[in-house]
């Protein structure tokens, strides 16, 4: 399967092809006119003849491309090299965005990058060439803003290793952040199995002006739904303030939709699409989604009549949406930037911004850039400074160019700004603030991003830093201002000469009027033949270490298994397997599982976060140390979850390391869609209670039995019985969402097994 620096026209007019007759077949399936999610799925769909019932059903999908970035990619390859074949079967990019840390400033960070990680990056560039995919060198930018640039289009289909898949929503592509085994599976030439979604429909009338920005309306959507508000769906925008918004801002709406747990986030195929296909060299796609343009939007009777068709229809009005700023802690805690002052006041939260940070996958486009652009050259004019850290990240090689010709950088470094690496750095962790003055690590501090997530330890690894998202533009006003109660629409900055500024609004340009700069080629092609290239770990590698399959399930009920972990409150990814300094094991199952739960608030009074007691011995440890306690032992385990387990990240080192050291069933009140799926695909057993509230009645010293497993069977209860350390017992019942076809998962002890005795 050859592949190229974009998606070839061919590869889209063969999708458009079947467009129309497809779409026939879906009314005429449903009886009824169909929302644009409708049509790029059923259009994929593997075969016509399964059910396709909202949150119900569970189908076979054949997606258009995968893209991965270097911090899964590794995992997702290790996984494929088990599989026995000699290509992917499907057009493959593995993109180096995530192992670069930020510190100094892009072009040493790069040096520093490229030297400590040469393993990996030698690693992935050559198991690329092997297998057939694309290799986006370090430095070529972030996996999300490269693949808008370059592979998205309007009604096809993409998964990606990477929670934030969903940017090229942006671009009218279903396009859905997975675990590493759901790749595989596509690389592989299997389908895609998911559950059919769910829709939300959000209609957005008037137009945004002055402050506010595409970033306040994804902002104000999460305060709507919440973190889990739109699990097992797919949110779609529609309506006339849809179509006033740029592709880019688009892009930072659908990024987000990780953040409600949706499945992917979408918008009809419009002009501003195809303005921004053209200026990133497109013109023969933009022409082509034109042709077909009736078909890359929902029908005409849904527009009209959206209650009807959509399970849940959001209004709001982009007239009276203000600017919005969320956190700390969770991005659903969203309110006006005018409020936050009276709030941080109340929490006792720091006034003061430690740092301000303008970028990530989120926002990073021409626009973004201009917008923060014009009040920081509006600040520099009028004698203004940064009373924070200002650090810049351009989210491509493509728009660093273009922004620094365009004399956008000069804008920032005139403020004292840093321009760090095409990466996503301090988005994820890859923050070092080692050498920041005036900045004690376990000290509370604030930052102001234009990023995505803010959960503790996320951006710097400091619990203490506590983190609020916001747009660009009013990123950089915070920044000369220094305070949190600061609020652009009304408040005045005093400048060197003790005169009162008011900022001006912000003015963007949404593409670069000389079209955009390339930049320097940083996209390694595949050999036409990679079958005498070679793919090195070394057995004494710290970094990468190769897999051996999972065992299968020994047809047996689950005994005598003590509770690791009962985990209370926010359970994400990043507590159930860090980020930051632990990105540089994401290649070796046995060293990163070194993290497991490590950020794990024990609901069991007594322990510091990340500690519990180990059931074999009386100890009190870390709980991967206890993991690798009973792993040791060949003792399996249970983890208990609450609320919404596994929300954040795509990282399916979540379930691998839990898998890797003997973990065989997770309990949880509730599981992000992602996490889920991954703990699945991996063999193991993921249940929900029936009654939440048997969670608060499970003890530290309980052991566990799944009893009926051999009766397993989609939509029956799993019952679940308790013996107390006084050896009394009592049980209760949970739910799972397996279908037929994920039992045999659980079966085999992983999806890939199946993989592997079918080729």
């Amino acid at each position: 399967m050859p592949v190229a620096a974009n998606t070839p026209i061919d590869l889209i007019e063969n999708v458009y092809a079947n467009l129309a007759a497809n779409m026939a077949m879906g009314r005429e399936k449903l009886g009824r006119s169909l929302t644009l999610a409708e049509k790029v799925l059923i259009n994929h769909l593997a075969s016509h003849d399964q059910e396709l019932e909202r949150g119900v059903s569970y189908v076979d999908l054949r997606p258009d491309r995968v893209a991965m970035q270097d911090a899964t990619a590794q995992m997702a390859w290790l996984q494929f090299m088990t599989a026995g074949l000699s290509e992917v079967a499907v057009p493959t990019t593995t993109h180096c965005d995530h192992l670069i840390q930020a510190r100094d400033d892009g072009k040493t960070d790069l040096l520093a990058a490229s030297e400590n990680n040469e393993e990996v990056y030698d690693f992935l560039e050559s198991v690329c060439a092997k297998y057939g995919a694309g290799f986006w060198m370090p430095g070529s930018g972030i996996i999300h803003q490269v693949v808008l640039e370059q592979y998205a289009f309007p009604g096809g289909m993409m998964i990606g290793t990477d929670s934030h898949t969903p940017n090229a929503g942006g671009l009218g592509m279903i396009a859905v952040g997975v675990g590493g085994a759901d790749a595989v599976d596509v690389m592989t030439g299997f389908p895609w199995n998911v559950r059919w979604p769910k829709a939300i429909g959000v209609n957005l009338t008037g137009q945004l002006s002055g402050w506010s920005a595409p970033k306040d309306i994804i902002l104000k959507v999460a305060e709507i739904l919440t973190v889990k508000g739109g699990t097992g769906a797919i949110v779609e925008y529609f309506g006339p303030g849809a179509e006033s918004l740029s592709c880019t801002g688009k892009a930072t709406i659908c990024n987000m939709g990780a953040e409600i747990g949706a499945t992917t986030s979408l918008f009809g195929y419009d002009e501003a699409m195809a303005r921004y296909l053209k200026s990133t060299g497109r013109e023969d796609v933009a022409d082509a989604a034109t042709r077909v343009a009736q078909d890359l939007r929902a029908d005409e009777e849904v527009l009209q009549n959206p209650s009807a068709f959509y399970d849940q229809v959001i209004e709001i009005d982009l007239s009276t949406l203000g600017p919005h700023i969320n956190g700390p802690h969770t991005p659903d805690l969203a309110r006006e930037v005018g409020e936050l002052g009276d709030e941080a006041k109340a929490n006792g939260w720091p006034a003061e911004i430690s740092a301000a940070l303008i970028g990530s996958c989120t926002n990073s486009s021409y626009e973004d850039i201009t917008r923060a652009a014009s009040i920081a050259r509006e600040a520099s004019a009028k004698g203004l400074s940064a009373k924070s850290k200002l650090l810049i990240t351009p989210g491509s090689e493509q728009v660093r160019a273009t922004i620094e010709r365009d004399g956008l950088l000069a804008d920032f470094e005139a403020l004292g700004a840093t321009v760090l690496a095409n990466a996503c750095g301090p988005c994820i962790g890859q923050w070092d603030r080692s050498a920041e003055d005036g900045h004690t690590a376990g000290e509370a501090n604030v930052i102001v991003t234009s990023y995505n997530r803010n959960f503790p330890k996320r951006n710097d690894g400091d619990a203490a830093t506590l983190a609020f998202v916001t747009s660009p533009e009013t990123v950089m006003a915070l920044a000369l201002a220094g305070r949190i109660d600061f609020d652009p629409l009304v408040d005045t900055l005093v400048n060197d000469a003790g005169e009162e500024i008011s900022l001006s609004t912000p003015v963007g340009i949404e593409l670069p009027p000389q079209g955009f700069d390339p930049g320097e080629n940083t996209f390694v092609a595949p050999p036409a033949n990679g079958s005498s290239v070679e793919v090195k770990v070394s057995p004494t590698s710290d970094r990468l270490q190769l897999l051996e399959p999972f065992e299968a399930w020994n047809g047996l009920d689950y005994e005598d298994l003590p509770i690791l972990v009962k985990a209370q409150g926010k359970f994400t990814t990043d507590h159930i397997s860090m980020a930051g300094p632990w990105l540089k094991y994401r290649g070796h199952l046995e060293n990163i599982s070194g993290n497991l739960y490590l950020g794990a608030v024990n609901a069991f009074d007594g322990y510091e976060v990340g500690y519990g007691k180990n059931q074999l011995t009386g100890a009190t440890q870390t709980f991967p140390d206890i993991a690798r306690s009973y792993h040791e032992a060949s003792q399996g385990w249970v983890v208990i979850g609450d609320e919404n387990m596994g929300e954040g990240s795509s990282r399916e080192h979540a379930a691998m390391e839990p898998r890797f050291r003997g973990g065989l069933v997770a309990i949880a009140r509730s599981f992000a869609r992602i996490h889920e799926t991954n703990l699945k695909k991996q063999g193991m057993l993921p249940l929900t209670f029936a009654n939440s509230e048997d969670y608060e009645r499970l003890a530290e010293d309980d052991r566990i039995a799944i009893r009926g497993l051999g009766e397993l069977a989609p939509s029956q209860t799993v019952n679940v019985e308790v013996t107390t350390a006084a050896g009394d017992t009592w049980s209760f019942e949970t739910n799972h969402t397996f279908s037929a076809e994920q039992i045999e998962w659980f079966k085999a002890g992983s999806a890939l097994n199946i993989i592997r005795a079918s080729i």
